[in-house]
């Protein structure tokens, strides 16, 4: 099969891993990043250019195109896809609306009866003071647009809720969700799923659920405190409810349902929906696959996944953790050098995900050198026996790899696997 891979992080980067590993693949990958040209040939378009990426896989007569982030799934880059008779992985511009508008979500959730919290939506300072009131402390706040993971405030703090409202245009007030969160990855072909296991993810910043959201430092799969048959459960109470509800908008959902949950005293509550593998919570279950991936997503932009055996995984775990630059999540640092990757090419069981880095001259005869180019710069991704053999092994791959102002967290998957990360950082409010 040949495929096309959109987008330029670590997802992106670990999906196609996993393409490449295929028989007789062959895939290609726009814009790309260092890393991913290790499995892929990179191409220069601009992954927000729907009629570019057309072109290129009408040029590259590929089999199907994986639409990995979620901005130009937001913008409809698949529909000129899918009008130029190729099979695309990803929601169309109409179906992408659960992630790119909170509101839309929860007002799909709700037609469609899914179990998520109380919300109200929000636009003017005294709508979102009342909303407050509602729902009490501790204050979800979330912007109702795309805001890279990082657009949601959890805070016991009245007059820091009311500060990030009034710097979003419209926002989504929400009832806190009291227990552990955690991922279901559906992948959906517009009627029928098949969910990959469970992931946690770990948004803040610092050890401990402390300081603000990023887009992800780490992650882990599968959850032995997940109860056994929870994810058929999210399948039968979420995922099929909400295909049902877009079908019947016109709007049919082809590609992957990111559900985020928390698991309440009440059972599974949903806390987000996005339109895309999540990152990095998506790389250790990409890492445990062994069936194709390839195949999957073929048949659900096919509409055929009712044809597929779901897909299997290897037993044991995965773990991913993330190297993010000096200054991140407010601000992040480039053109740093980064050293060591290279010592984890011969591990078997480890591998490094590129996300923010760049080749850059030196202008010496040694070559290019690797340098970060964004926030999230890397991840350390290990596969073990269980959580805690797999945790073990990343982390001496983190101990390899440095450049100048790295962090890192030294708690993912750690005990308890079921902390809940919004109440940790409310200790210190």
């Amino acid at each position: 099969m040949r495929t096309l891979v959109i987008g330029t992080g670590g997802r992106e980067h670990a999906l196609a891993i996993s393409l490449s590993q295929e028989p007789g693949a062959e895939v290609h990958a726009a814009p790309g990043n260092p890393g991913m040209a290790a499995v892929a040939t990179l191409h220069d378009v601009d992954p927000m250019d729907g009629a570019a990426v057309a072109r290129l896989a009408q040029e590259l007569d590929v089999d199907l195109v994986v639409v990995g982030p979620e901005a130009p799934l937001v913008a409809g880059v698949a529909d000129p896809v899918r009008e130029a008779g190729i099979a695309v992985f990803g929601p169309s511009r109409a179906a992408a609306r659960l992630e790119g508008s909170k509101a839309f979500s929860k007002e799909v959730m709700a037609a469609a009866g899914v179990p998520t919290a109380g919300s109200l939506t929000c636009e003017q300072p005294e709508e979102t003071a009342a909303a407050l009131d509602t729902f009490g402390a501790p204050y979800v706040v979330k912007d109702d647009s795309l805001a890279a993971g990082k657009g949601v405030v959890v805070t016991n703090d009245r007059d820091e809720a009311l500060a990030h409202a009034a710097s979003c245009e419209r926002v989504v007030v929400e009832e806190f969700l009291d227990g552990p969160e955690f991922s279901v990855f559906a992948v959906c072909d517009g009627t029928t799923t098949h969910a990959l296991p469970a992931a946690q993810d770990f948004k803040r910043i610092f050890d401990g659920g402390k300081g603000p959201n990023t887009g992800g430092m780490g992650s882990y799969s599968p959850l032995p405190w997940l109860p056994e048959g929870l994810t058929q459960q999210v399948v039968d109470d979420v995922v099929l409810p909400t295909l049902a509800e877009m079908q019947r908008r016109g709007a049919p959902f082809v590609g992957c349902l990111y559900v985020g949950l928390a698991l309440t005293d009440a059972g599974p509550r949903v806390i987000e929906f996005n339109c895309r593998f999540g990152d990095p919570d998506t790389q250790p279950v990409l890492a445990l696959m062994e069936s194709p991936l390839g195949e999957l997503l073929m048949a659900a932009a096919q509409g055929r996944l009712a044809e597929v055996a779901p897909p299997r995984f290897r037993a044991g775990a995965a773990v991913t953790v993330v190297m993010a630059s000096a200054g991140y999540p407010e601000s992040s640092s480039s053109g740093d050098v980064i050293v060591g990757t290279e010592t984890l090419d011969k591990e078997p069981d480890v591998d490094v995900v590129h996300a923010g880095t760049a080749l850059v001259s030196t202008g010496s005869t040694g070559g290019p050198s690797l340098v970060t180019a964004g926030g999230r710069v890397l991840a350390v991704r290990a596969v073990g026996t269980d959580v805690a053999d797999a945790r073990a092994k990343a982390y001496e791959g983190i101990a390899t790899i440095s450049f100048p102002g790295a962090q890192w967290r030294r708690d993912i998957a750690a005990e308890p696997l079921g902390v809940v990360e919004g109440a940790a950082a409310l200790a210190d409010d």
